[in-house]
């Protein structure tokens, strides 16, 4: 799939699901079709964003190109932060150690409980009553 210096790759955060597209650049990072300090006003989301970047020292070499959907949005940041990690791996493998190093490469896999049957919510109970 990767033709021409164009590496793609997903990322994964709970209901969150990001494809992300890489090729060499100045360090662009399109989300969404929204430069990605619009996209996330917040400094520590963006902080998160670039974190394999940062801890490749990639920052200014690449662009990106983000598909981010579904979920909230500290689940949207955590997937394209693993989805720019596989980027890089798939990118250049000597850059592995460093990323699992950092916990980068690891799917964070906690999910939403699921609602049981006889109670109100997932470990919520219907109020008792005594008398």
């Amino acid at each position: 799939m990767e033709n021409k210096g164009v590496f793609f790759g997903v990322g994964r955060r709970k209901k969150s699901v990001a494809i992300v597209k890489m090729k060499e650049g100045q360090g662009n990072i399109i989300i969404n079709k929204r430069p990605f300090e619009q996209y996330f006003p917040l400094f520590f989301q963006q902080e998160e964003v670039i974190k394999p970047l940062i801890v490749t020292d990639l920052k200014d070499k690449f662009d990106f190109e983000i598909k981010a959907e579904g979920g909230g949005i500290t689940g949207q940041v955590d997937a394209i932060k693993l989805g720019i990690a596989r980027v890089l791996a798939k990118y250049d493998p000597s850059l592995i150690q460093k990323l699992k190093e950092y916990g980068l490469l690891t799917r964070d896999p906690r999910m939403k409980e699921r609602k049981k049957y006889g109670q109100k919510g997932a470990r919520k109970k219907f109020q008792w009553t005594k008398r």
